[in-house]
């Protein structure tokens, strides 16, 4: 017998000694903080806790080690500290999605408790052992400190005070039981009967499968069932473009990637299914992976799909390049190419499901669906195929997410959860460890580009020829409109009047690639901002001025033909940063635009319903059937839209223009999010929620102000008020049309990348347009993270493959930047307006990253004259660094 306190009080463990301390908290006495990111890795810090004085990673502690100790997670902190964490971290805004947040928490407290005023340097050292992808750490240091201080002095933090409106920092969205790790995940949801499922992959990224053996496997005490390709009852081909991606492998088929999956054994507990799983045992006949995109090409590669392996192939192309090239006084020339690298989102996929029946009776047999992927909507159609039901059938209810970044776009394991909860008609999770989610979920697109660009001698664009070649891997996910993104956004934020881009997609063994934040485009932003300096230099242009001459305003043409009518804030982002750029003494810059909205002829539309209610069974309820504390008020107004909280803050925004609209207090307004609302949305992708959904909520209150105009708002309980917000008028590529519209509006930014005597980076600047700034403290937040995955990008990440397999599936290994690693930050907020955005408000979830590749590739070429055409590029060492002469 083992004993110890546990947040002060007593207890006892006669269980495993080798057993992990986070599992215990978790699956045995319901303590939820602690999170797993990467159990038994040690990579992300999500777990830690205090044992006595020290803060612990307890994924690694031992229960056996635990003897005599005292152990202190967030619910243990007490009422004042939690309220200081809670408040300080929602008041600097060092909260996003908040799954690595309680960790920090912790390790935050032992900080304190040892060093109660710690330095900026103090704070970021402690945080070593934590990754975080939202914040870019500088707001989580900002929060740390200000909890410092009140611990100190003795006194409370205090949030905020304001109307909630647009434009003020309103607190984010139920932010205090993000900070203190009480809002429930998926993998935090427990239920009466739960049982788990485990997936069998792939051994070999090309093999057919010539038998499958379960018997070992279900013979073992514990395991239900053994589900494989055959009792799959509907269609078991997803995608959310093209569906060729089976849910399962089967018999006599031929594997395309290690992530596929072979079946999934359900058991009564996690442990008794990965067991199970390790004892399937496969006959494979092994073939030879096809893994170098440019040889899939070839006519003489094997085929991984029927058709071939060229996926898509996007042109844009306009006037004459020949006459272009020959007239052009000065030509700059480059292959450059990037790397795969993972999204690194800190919660790995889950998903739970059961059996359902409505209240009509209309859908019974239905399936309950606990996801936190990326769009509800989308979930809902594949499932419903998946098991042959009608999507009416089927409820795909949001649990807000712990990151996503593009990685949960595709259906992962819902469909294994759905379809098990289906034959077994028992609520199951599934759910991956980090290793397993490494493998399965599509990465950023490695792409090859060829870039000739030119300009006169007056230091004028005149024509751009480009020629990518992207590895999207072994299924479509949307890899088609990834190279599609890249050829329209090929000529950056410049004007150029002649265009010729082929941008072709190709399959091959290799992971899948899909969305990651930026789509395509920071990998033709780092070649193109490349080419431009080499223009500079060749004709000896001011690299400022020839960026302010060349940007796009308003009447001039994108890469798709598209006439930017009005909005266009390039040359004002560019302004914002001109005098920092000359004093500078090794400074890169680059530009960056990046649409809004999906566009290309496909439609970017939300819908909301804001409803009026006051008893307790007419609020939305949690999604693991919990209980949440409300205000005592009377009357509580729910926002219902489609769209996926993932830490980007669209639900805040929401209540903000709702509150903007109304003028109602935001402590009334509630948010959910679930299927059975039918507010029919696409992807949350494309920086577009917090602009679609704005313009839906504005429509939605053009009838519900009428009403309070004339009415309290108690007296509007019962009412409904229904608001759409489409657009249907964009152009499909190589229509013929008079006037194209590529995308409704598009978000602009300039960065500087500013390098020390040593060539580390030092400081970078970030100037963005976001056309009107919902809420400085989320907005700032959002570009911090996205300059934190920008720079890794540039500098650190990667995920290098051999033989189509990863050499390595350690979250450590994926070079993503720790606290100590990030320079100093400025951002500058640039209000241009969009016409068609909400308030003038545009996209900024993606934009923050598209320069940063560049800039540094630029800042680095000042410092040494080395011009760099790979990605990652690495940072010369500090005693080895030799300036340029």
């Amino acid at each position: 017998m083992i004993n110890f306190h546990l947040n002060g009080r007593a207890v006892s463990y006669t269980g495993d000694p080798e057993q992990p301390l986070l599992s215990w908290l978790r699956d045995e006495m319901g303590i939820i903080s602690p999170k797993d990111g990467c159990a038994p890795q040690a990579a992300c810090g999500c777990c830690v806790v205090q044992v006595d004085d020290k803060a612990l990673l307890a994924c690694v502690t031992k229960m056996g080690k635990l003897a005599g100790k005292a152990i202190t997670t967030t619910e243990g902190l007490g009422e004042y500290r939690q309220a200081v964490f809670a408040n300080a971290f929602v008041r600097e805004g060092g909260v996003q999605c908040g799954f690595c947040i309680p960790g920090i928490v912790m390790q935050a407290n032992n900080l304190i408790n040892h060093n109660p005023e710690p330095s900026r340097a103090d704070i970021e050292k402690s945080l070593t052992p934590h990754l975080c992808r939202c914040t870019g750490y500088k707001k989580i240091v900002d929060a740390i400190q200000c909890a410092a201080e009140a611990i100190r002095n003795e006194e409370e933090v205090d949030l905020p005070e304001v109307d909630g409106s647009i434009g003020t920092r309103l607190p984010k969205y139920q932010a205090q039981d993000l900070v203190l790790g009480q809002h429930r995940y998926v993998d935090d949801i427990r239920m009466d009967g739960l049982v788990v499922g485990a997936l069998k992959f792939s051994d070999h990224p090309r093999a057919v499968v010539k038998a499958i053996d379960t018997r070992a496997a279900l013979a073992h005490p514990g395991v239900l069932r053994i589900i494989t390709a055959d009792d799959i009852p509907g269609d078991r081909h997803i995608g959310l473009i093209r569906q060729d991606w089976p849910l399962m492998i089967g018999l006599g088929e031929t594997t395309r990637y290690v992530g596929d999956v072979l079946a999934c054994v359900v058991a009564e507990t996690d442990a008794i299914a990965r067991e199970s799983v390790a004892l399937i045992d496969v006959d494979y006949e092994v073939l030879e992976p096809v893994t170098d995109m440019h040889a899939a090409m070839l006519a003489e590669s094997p085929s991984i799909h029927a058709g071939g392996n060229i996926l898509s192939q996007s042109i844009t192309s306009r006037g004459d390049l020949d006459a272009a090239i020959q007239a052009a006084a000065f030509t700059s020339h480059g292959v450059y190419e990037t790397q795969m690298i993972e999204h690194g989102f800190m919660e790995p996929e889950a998903c739970i499901a059961y059996p359902s029946s409505h209240s009509d009776g209309a859908t019974a047999g239905g399936i309950e669906v606990l996801s936190q992927g990326q769009g509800v909507f989308e979930d809902r159609v594949q499932i419903a195929k998946i098991l042959g039901l009608p999507q009416a059938a089927v409820n795909v209810v949001l649990v807000p997410n712990g990151g996503a970044f593009g990685g949960k776009e595709d259906l992962s394991v819902q469909g294994h959860a759905a379809l098990a909860a289906y034959l077994l008609g028992l609520p199951v999770k599934v759910r991956l460890t980090r290793d397993e989610s490494i493998l399965m979920h599509p990465k950023r697109h490695p792409i090859w580009m060829e870039y000739t660009i030119g300009c006169d001698e007056a230091g004028m664009l005149t024509f751009c020829k480009g020629r990518f070649v992207g590895d999207t891997g072994a299924y479509a996910s949307v890899g088609m409109k990834v190279l599609e993104r890249s050829a329209g956004h090929a000529t950056g934020a410049y004007n150029f009047p002649v265009t010729d881009i082929v941008s072709t997609a190709v399959y091959t063994n290799n992971l899948p690639c899909g969305a990651m934040r930026g789509f395509g485009v920071n990998q033709t932003a780092f070649a193109l901002e490349s080419c431009i300096d080499d223009l500079c230099e060749q004709g000896g242009f001011d690299r400022w001025q020839f960026r302010y001459q060349n940007a796009l305003d308003d009447g001039d043409m994108t890469a798709t033909g598209q006439v930017i009518e009005a909005g266009a804030g390039a040359k004002s982002t560019l302004a914002a940063v001109k005098e920092e750029f000359r004093s500078a003494k090794f400074a890169g810059i680059a530009c960056g635009i990046k649409n809004t909205g999906i566009g290309n002829g496909m439609p970017d539309s939300s819908k909301v319903t804001i409803s009026v209610v006051s008893t307790p069974d007419q609020l939305p309820p949690h999604p693991d059937g919990g209980d949440r504390e409300r205000a005592n008020e009377p009357v509580k107004v729910i926002i219902d839209h489609g769209w996926t909280e993932m830490g980007q803050g669209v639900h805040t925004m929401a209540v903000q223009a709702l509150v903007t609209e109304t003028g109602i207090d935001p402590a009334l307004i509630e948010v959910r999010v679930a299927t059975e609302s039918e507010m029919v949305t696409g992807m949350t992708t494309a920086s577009r929620g917090t602009s679609l959904v704005g313009n839906a909520i504005i429509d939605a209150c053009k009838r519900f102000k009428a009403d309070l105009e004339y009415h309290k708002l108690e007296q509007l309980v019962g009412r409904q008020y229904e608001g759409e917000f489409t657009v249907d008028w964009t152009t499909k590529p190589g229509a013929f049309v008079e006037k194209v519209y590529t995308h409704y509006s598009y978000s602009y930014a300039t960065q500087l990348v500013i390098l020390d005597d040593d060539g580390q980076v030092e400081k970078i600047v970030a100037a963005h347009d976001a056309g009107r700034i919902f809420n400085p403290t989320l907005f700032e937040g959002q570009l911090e993270g996205s300059i934190h995955m920008g720079l890794g990008y540039a500098i650190s990440e990667d995920l290098p493959l051999e033989g189509g397999v990863p050499k390595s599936t350690m979250l450590r290994k994926c070079g993503i930047l720790r606290a100590k690693d990030m320079p100093e930050m400025e951002i500058i907020g640039v209000e241009v307006p969009d016409p068609y955005g909400p308030y003038g408000a545009k996209g900024v979830g993606e934009i923050g990253l598209v320069p940063t590749a560049g800039a540094v590739a630029n800042a680095l070429y000042q410092f040494d004259g080395n011009r760099r055409h790979k990605l990652p590029m690495r940072l010369p060492r500090k005693r080895r660094a030799r300036r340029r002469r």
